[in-house]
């Protein structure tokens, strides 16, 4: 669902107050976090989706990488895993298989034990997990406390909701969908790694609201963000499939609850997609003292190398966040 129609699907929600709830759902971050003694906290975060390509375990691998995802954003250890699963009547359960094991592969290399879940039948195969992982209070990164001056790096490139579209329909060149699969299904967990020894002042993941949209949930009408076009990472060919007509649905209610808070500027038409398009497992979006982001970009492209400094926080202006050509 777009951020729009889930704001005003919670608007008017009031909640029990728990002191030891540090994070609910009220602030739009990546996962739930929950104090449980005077140094410690669990975060909590779920997420499922239906296949975006065709080969069942690397799916798999990519749902449970994109909901681990949200545990390292908030500088968390993934602890355990449930899976959720939809699956049509009927379908050969080897299918199925494939997609657990996919998912299963995840979780060990994120360390975190898959501890059972739930599985109900449905007419679209859906699969993800809720994640549970712990962090120190004082080391839990929100989404929304950048500082002015603040460098913005993103760790992987943009254009899987694109690609994947292309990929679905038949069109995608094999080596364009390899490389967005590999992306996809590679763990946040090294980049996140990297971030304990650095002044950072948010952090977030890069999914389906786009790199326009999370970036406005960095803001959060506190401050402001200048991105830099030329310095977007991005994958091979996506420029050909958008100016084919390979834009999401997702993309354009991306664009249109934005509206007026982004400013595309003078960027070219298949630009403006690139930055509202829904990724899948996409990258973390980190905000890091500025004199300080050189050393960081260096450590993280160390197992990411396609990593960049795409921006800064400034102070508050409108538009929110301004695009430059």
């Amino acid at each position: 669902m777009a951020p729009g129609e889930l704001s005003s699907v919670l608007s008017g929600f009031i909640c029990p107050d728990d002191a030891d709830l540090l994070v609910g759902f009220q602030s739009s971050d990546d996962a739930a976090v929950y104090r449980i003694d005077e140094k410690r906290c669990l975060l909590s975060t779920t997420d499922f989706f239906p296949p975006m390509i065709a080969d069942a375990r690397d799916y798999g691998a990519i749902a449970a990488a994109n909901a681990l995802s949200d545990i390292y954003s908030m500088g968390g250890r993934p602890l355990y895993a449930l899976n959720l699963v939809c699956f049509p009547r009927g379908l050969d359960q080897s299918i199925l298989r494939e997609i657990l094991a996919g998912g299963m592969e995840k979780c060990i290399e994120a360390g975190a034990a898959l501890a059972g879940g739930h599985t109900i039948y449905d007419n679209e195969i859906k699969y993800g997990l809720a994640v549970t992982g712990i962090a120190d209070i004082d080391k839990v990164y929100r989404n929304n406390t950048p500082r002015p001056g603040d460098a913005l790096i993103l760790t992987k490139p943009l254009g899987s909701g694109v690609i994947t579209a292309a990929h679905r329909e038949g069109d995608a060149d094999p080596a364009d969908t390899e490389e967005v699969v590999a992306s996809m299904r590679r763990l946040n967990k090294y980049a996140a790694g990297k971030l304990s020894a650095f002044d950072i002042g948010a952090c977030t993941d890069v999914t389906g609201f786009g790199l326009a949209g999370h970036a406005l949930e960095m803001t959060c009408g506190n401050v402001s963000a200048e991105i830099y076009s030329d310095s977007l990472p991005y994958f091979s060919g996506v420029r050909r499939y958008i100016e084919d007509g390979y834009v999401t649905g997702g993309g354009r209610r991306n664009r249109l609850f934005a509206g007026d808070r982004v400013d595309t500027g003078s960027l070219p038409d298949w630009l403006q997609e690139l930055v509202f398009d829904p990724q899948t497992s996409g990258g973390l979006l980190i905000a890091v003292k500025a004199e300080q982001a050189d050393d960081l970009l260096s450590a993280i492209r160390s197992d990411d190398p396609r990593a960049e400094i795409i921006g800064r926080i400034i102070g508050l202006v409108k538009p929110e966040i301004v695009i430059t050509a």
